[in-house]
């Protein structure tokens, strides 16, 4: 049996190669970005409000696709559940914010290679293939900053892109349909609920 040659000291190990597709997506993702960030004084809420339906999802959609740049589009999506049908708000906010959760996935994806040796990359990809559904649906339940972090991990560690998209699509949905309703109820409601007189 033989043994792999030492590398002599002072050599570098050779790095994988970036392919042009994972280049692509970091050269794209980062456009995204600065446009969101030049464009960010032009996203008139008024305007999205004329939209209704459509506005609703591409709130949602422009909301979670800049990840370091965060806006509200939950909050947007309660006060459209006061003036819309609430059912149709939350199903418009929860397929565009899953589907804006692409650019962490891919995110991950594009960076995979960099990590792929690292300790902490079989840990992770260990801990998805046996919890990541769960994880997935739990994080996208909540309004956290966390949710990014799992999408990069998605995408990182290989995991199907198809059942990323379904548990995403289902928490964010859920999520969605709750602050839609909420707002649609009111104030009043949520004064009810607190006991509040």
């Amino acid at each position: 049996m033989s043994t792999p040659e030492p590398q002599p000291l002072g050599v570098a190990q050779p790095t994988p190669r970036r392919s042009p597709l994972k280049l692509a997506i970091l050269v794209t993702l980062a456009v995204i970005l600065v446009a969101a960030f030049l464009l960010r004084d032009q996203l008139n809420v008024a305007w999205f409000r004329t939209l209704g339906y459509a506005g609703v999802f591409l709130m949602a959609l422009i909301g979670s696709s800049t990840v370091l740049l965060p806006i509200p589009h939950l909050a947007f999506t309660f006060t459209m559940g006061a003036v819309l049908n609430p059912w149709l708000t939350g199903l418009s906010a929860g397929i565009g914010d899953a589907l804006g959760e692409i650019t962490g996935y891919m995110a991950g994806y594009a960076v995979e290679d960099m990590v792929a040796q690292k300790k902490l990359y079989v840990k992770l990809k260990s801990y998805m293939e046996r919890n990541g559904d769960i994880t997935i649906f739990v994080l996208s339940l909540f309004p956290v900053p966390f949710f990014d972090l799992a999408a990069m991990a998605g995408g990182m560690v290989g995991y199907p892109l198809w059942r990323f998209m379904l548990a995403t699509f289902a928490g964010k949905t859920i999520k969605a349909c709750i602050a839609a309703w909420a707002g649609s109820m009111g104030v009043a409601w949520i004064a009810d609920l607190l006991r509040v007189e």
